[in-house]
């Protein structure tokens, strides 16, 4: 029998929710029957969390004043086979535009800043490409991730420098919280001939030695990007992953420990060209290592630190740029009667080059393809029962534009146990990248004209935490001098990165999450008004930043199962400048569970677009790239303990 592209799109919906209905009653049976894990042995979600990217020392989340996120372990178990960007964009205030499918080329927004503008760290090293500006958190694998901690608005700057205007991200490898040994294998297999498979092994042992090694292959047919297509780019777009991760930690004496981390990810991703060539895929290498070395002892915490990221492409029909960001950092912190003051200095060197593999169309190349910024930082922090305080400054100087001062002032005021409201302001900056200054080629021609992106952000909360909740009401405004943007030049009929004078993005965000008894329910909403505030569009909307993106989740968790379903919606965007074309708004429908089926095997199910959805998250010059229907990915999970 030979079904339609629709019938056969039904028929796999029907199964995979037959599925799942037989996996809910089979699980209901078995928590009846056999009981494997009882409801008093489940793990119960902690909302009150602790996160140290806010501060930069362990803060529980109810004690930091900017808006944070933390996205821990046990939320990543329901993202097994799919990458960092899919965790990304279902978070407060996210939304993504995706050439296609799995590894394909994407970007993320975060309230209406690009990933430019918002600073990528893995174990707190820079990670990203100082070609593009842009981390490729697309390839990032998260069954490789610890936990995610989201850092929202312009706090950062003070504490990390550049490119943190629109708040911080920080990924921690896998084993950072070891508790016990144990040894794990993963298998799984989804739509499109998605399959990975991946072994980790972990270690700890009474003397504090921590050690933990994954890796993992991720691999898929994909989905063909651009509809109605002839020739080459009518194929689909497969990807391939190879993925590794380390995580070690010991004491040296009492006091002094030292350890080291690092995460890598091999991948070649294919893609629709413009020319409709055969061979068009992207070999990419993407990876951070570091290491470090500390000693805490009464009130006084000293931790040394170094690492480096790489950021490798390669295009097969085009050019290949190799990125290294190398990084020291020395971190201070005392603790004082009433709070605690820390210091620290920072060395950082960026590079870029380029292999220039199409020679015939023109010479590519960097005038100047390196830089270094030193920086000194101090801050002072607060956390008492009535109200918490927090100070920052930073200088950061610069090879090429010369010093730069940030600042961060924020307080809050707890008007009851359960209740508090607060407020802060920050001024942050982002340098030009490499590629906006000095990058001449094909597509592009420089501009050494550009200036330094400046802002001057703040926030107002209120916020109610309890046992049960914590929901949060946040409103933002950040005015951003020079903001950089690529503009078609007539004169060369190429892109050149130019400044906008001024913009302004404003909005607000509302989160809540609860748990209520085995009833875990909740959502978020953000409303984001990105606007040119000069030129020919005053007043109109920076291309690709919906006003309004959501998501609502309801899910249940008994003794050996757990299971969730989510309505995550992006309203209408505008990609163009002038806003003459837009995208469609969608609501995606998905959900998501694992099973228990004892002590060490565990079944993981994910469903997206449920509905099959035929939506779009970028689409511009005539060409729209299709995004996924219905698809799912199921796994297994064995663990020698």
């Amino acid at each position: 029998m030979v079904l339609s592209r629709s019938s056969s799109t039904t028929y796999l919906r029907l199964c995979i929710l037959s599925a799942f209905g037989a996996f809910a009653v089979s699980a209901t049976a078995a928590t009846n029957e056999l009981n494997v894990v009882s409801d008093n042995e489940l793990p119960q979600v902690e909302l009150d969390k602790i996160v140290v990217t806010a501060t930069r020392t362990p803060t529980k989340t109810s004690n930091v004043i900017a808006q944070t996120r933390v996205v821990d372990k046990e939320d990543l178990k329901r993202f097994q086979g799919q990458t960092v960007m899919e965790v990304l964009r279902r978070q407060p205030g996210f939304s993504v535009k995706q050439d296609g499918g799995m590894g394909t080329n994407s970007n993320f927004y975060l309230r209406g800043y690009d990933s430019k503008r918002v600073l990528v760290l893995i174990d707190g090293i820079r990670y990203g490409s100082m070609s593009t500006g842009q981390p490729t958190l697309g390839l990032l694998p998260a069954d490789q991730i610890d936990r995610i901690e989201i850092l929202y608005g312009a706090s950062g700057s003070s504490i990390y420098g550049s490119d943190a205007m629109g708040g911080v991200i920080q990924i921690f490898t896998k084993g950072h919280d070891i508790d016990q040994s144990n040894v794990s294998v993963t298998a799984g297999v989804g739509s499109h001939d998605h399959y990975v498979y991946g072994a980790g092994a972990q270690f700890a042992n009474a003397q504090g030695v921590k050690l933990s090694l994954s890796a993992s292959r991720n691999q898929t047919k994909g989905i063909s990007a651009i509809e109605n297509q002839i020739g080459n780019n009518s194929d689909d777009d497969g990807f391939r992953s190879n993925n590794f991760s380390l995580n070690a930690s010991m004491p040296i004496t009492q006091d002094i420990s030292v350890g080291a981390t690092g995460i890598f990810a091999k991948s070649i991703s294919e893609f629709d060209d413009y020319s409709n060539v055969s061979n068009a895929e992207t070999d990419q290498k993407n990876g951070v290592v570091s290491a470090f070395s500390q000693y805490e002892k009464d009130n006084l915490t000293v931790r040394l630190s170094g690492g480096q990221s790489l950021d490798k492409l390669n295009n097969r029909i085009g050019d290949a740029f190799e990125t290294k960001q190398k990084q020291v950092n020395l971190l201070t912190i005392y603790k004082l009667s009433m709070g605690q003051l820390q210091a620290g200095a920072e060395w950082l060197k960026q590079d870029v080059n380029v292999t220039d593999n199409t020679p015939a169309t023109g010479r590519d190349s960097y005038k100047i393809n390196d830089r270094t910024i030193k920086s000194g930082f101090a801050g002072y922090q607060i956390n008492e029962d009535a109200y918490d305080f927090q100070a920052n400054v930073r200088v950061d100087d610069n090879s090429q534009f010369g010093d730069e001062t940030t600042f961060g002032l924020g307080y809050a005021l707890k008007l009851a146990p359960s209740l508090r409201i607060g407020t802060s302001f920050a001024t942050g900056y982002r340098a030009p990248t490499l590629n906006d200054l000095y990058i001449e080629s094909v597509y592009y021609v420089p501009n050494e004209n550009l200036k330094v992106e400046k802002s001057k952000n703040i926030e107002v909360f209120i916020e109610s935490n309890t046992a049960a909740q914590i929901t949060r009401l946040t409103g933002f405004s950040s005015d951003v001098d020079n903001l950089i943007d690529n503009a078609y030049d007539d004169s060369t009929k190429k892109y050149k990165a130019v400044n906008i004078n001024k913009a302004r993005l404003t909005g607000y965000s509302f989160t809540s999450d609860w748990q209520l008894s085995n009833i875990l329910f909740g959502g978020q909403y953000t409303r984001t008004n990105a606007e040119e505030r000069t030129g020919a569009n005053k007043g109109k909307q920076l291309a690709y930043r919906p006003k309004n993106t959501g998501l609502a989740y309801i899910g249940y968790q008994a003794g050996n199962f757990d299971i969730r379903t989510e309505a995550e919606y992006v309203g209408k965007t505008y990609n163009s400048a002038n806003e003459t074309t837009f995208i469609d708004d969608y609501t995606l429908f998905n959900i998501s569970g694992n099973y228990y089926i004892n002590p060490n095997l565990s079944l993981n199910s994910r469903i997206n677009n449920l509905t099959n959805k035929d939506y779009t998250t970028n689409e511009g010059f005539g060409t729209r790239y299709g995004q996924d229907g219905t698809n799912f990915f199921t796994s297994l999970t064995y663990n020698w303990f």
